[in-house]
C-alpha cells in the first residue's frame, strides 16, 4: 500500500479554505494518512510554505505522532504536549501549534504537508525549527507522504 496523506478540507493542489488562514480563524484542517510501512513506531509533521519572501516558512510541526494515530482532526489544541503524547513546536511564527497561511497580498503560496513514518520518537525537546526538524529525522525516515493546498 502507499503512503499517503490527505484532508477533507480541501483537494490535492487546490485552494485551502479561508477558515484555515490568518484571514479566517485560523484553524487547523483535518489531516489524515495511511499505508505506513508496517514497522512505523511513530509520525512527524510538518506544514511549510516554499513561497515565503524570506525562504520556506514553517507553519505547523507536531512529532512523536503514536504509530496507531491516523488523523489530526480539525481546531487542534494550541498547545506543546497533545493528549495521545505528541508535541507541537514553535512554528516561525513563534508560536505553538497551527498558524494558517498568511502571504503577502496578492501572491497564491503553495503550503505542503508533509508526513513522516519515523523508525523512532524523537527526543522530547529536539525541535525548535524547521531546520531542527529536518536535521533530527536523518536516518529515521521509513517513508513519506506529500500533500499541496495554496493560498
Amino acid at each position: 500500500m502507499t503512503f499517503i496523506i490527505s484532508s477533507s478540507a480541501f483537494e490535492q493542489g487546490h485552494k485551502i479554505p479561508k477558515a484555515h488562514t490568518c484571514d479566517g480563524d485560523d484553524i487547523s484542517p483535518p489531516i489524515w494518512w495511511e499505508g505506513e510501512p508496517i514497522d512505523t513506531s511513530t509520525f512527524a509533521l510538518i506544514m511549510e510554505d516554499p513561497d515565503a519572501p524570506g525562504g520556506t516558512f514553517t507553519h505547523w510541526m507536531v512529532y512523536n505522532l503514536p504509530a496507531s494515530c491516523h488523523e489530526l482532526e480539525k481546531i487542534i489544541p494550541i498547545q506543546k504536549n497533545l493528549d495521545n503524547g505528541a508535541i507541537q513546536a514553535k512554528n516561525d511564527f513563534g508560536k505553538i501549534g497551527y498558524r494558517g497561511p498568511c502571504p503577502p497580498k496578492g501572491e497564491e503560496h503553495r503550503y505542503f504537508f508533509r508526513i513522516f513514518a519515523l523508525k523512532k520518537k524523537l527526543p522530547h525537546e529536539s525541535i525548535h525549527s524547521g531546520t531542527d526538524f529536518h536535521e533530527a529525522l536523518k536516518g529515521l525516515i521509513l517513508d513519506k507522504a506529500e500533500y499541496m493546498g495554496t493560498y
